[in-house]
């Protein structure tokens, strides 16, 4: 495309842009939405058929309901990678692990706020927590991505040292 190419020299694009979905567990937390496993399959083989690079298809954690619609995508076939949520806790990446999917996002929260209100824990003991779970995941043969919650309200370079 034309303006790829100019806009790519301006911006130092990437050849290539990956989509990571999270519309079947986001999504579902807008009020009023419940959505049955048989729908969330059927959402998925739409942003299948999109092109999406990576499904995730929700947060084992939250219920068995979940667990059930998350292995029911895993097992479709699909191209697009399927993931699932897990804070940065052995419980809930080993719930993930036995929904069959390829792929598991970490997250912890990395805001002070969030560290004293919400976690009750220390900065050392996020970075602890946060790469013990990646290792987790990796050391089960599954790809790992992680995210900082709450990070525009972090430190910068505590958000650095965490990721």
């Amino acid at each position: 495309m034309v303006w790829s190419s100019r806009i790519g020299k301006e911006c130092n694009l990437p050849d290539r842009v990956f989509f990571y979905d999270t519309t079947l567990r986001d999504g579902e937390q807008t009020p009023g939405v419940a959505l049955l496993p048989e729908e969330k399959l059927e959402i998925a083989r739409q942003l299948d058929a999109l092109g999406v690079d990576t499904i995730e298809a929700g947060f084992p954690a939250t219920s068995k309901g979940e667990q059930n619609a998350i292995r029911l995508i895993a097992q479709a076939g699909m191209r697009a990678e399927v993931s699932a949520l897990a804070r940065s806790a052995q419980k809930d990446i080993d719930l993930a692990i036995a929904c069959n999917v390829g792929c598991i996002h970490t997250f912890i929260a990395t805001s002070d706020i969030h560290l004293t209100k919400k976690l009750g824990i220390s900065r050392e003991e996020v970075v602890r927590k946060a790469t013990e779970s990646v290792e987790y995941v990796k050391a089960h043969g599954l790809k790992s991505e992680f995210s900082a919650e709450d990070a525009t309200r972090t430190d910068p370079d505590f958000l650095v040292a965490v990721c």
